[in-house]
């Protein structure tokens, strides 16, 4: 189980950053600022998010279902993603219950 729970938090904090990224600094320079030269700068955010969420959905699943989680908590951890600081707590509980059991 540790190789999958590491898995899992590699990909939760990851994400998490990636969110923060495109939350607070990838949208409001876009949206609120409006300026060409840093909007150049911060075109990747967008990309790599897109590709890094997926893959923490199938980290979620696989560290779910090798936890024998329900199907509601498994949802937790997928959608955890989400929202920029819900896949933090999502790791630190999964770090939690593992350390439980």
């Amino acid at each position: 189980m540790s190789g999958v729970l590491k898995r899992f938090r590699f990909m939760a904090i990851f994400a998490g950053v990636m969110s923060l990224l495109l939350w607070f600094v990838e949208l409001p320079i876009v949206y609120i600022l409006n300026n060409e030269n840093w909007e150049s700068n911060v075109k990747w955010i967008p990309i790599v998010h897109g590709y890094v969420y997926p893959f923490y959905v199938f980290t979620a699943i696989h560290y779910s279902v090798r936890a024998r989680y329900d199907i509601k908590k498994m949802i937790f951890f997928i959608l955890a993603g989400t929202l920029p600081v819900a896949s933090f707590i999502a790791e630190r509980r999964a770090l939690r219950e593992s350390r439980q059991s």
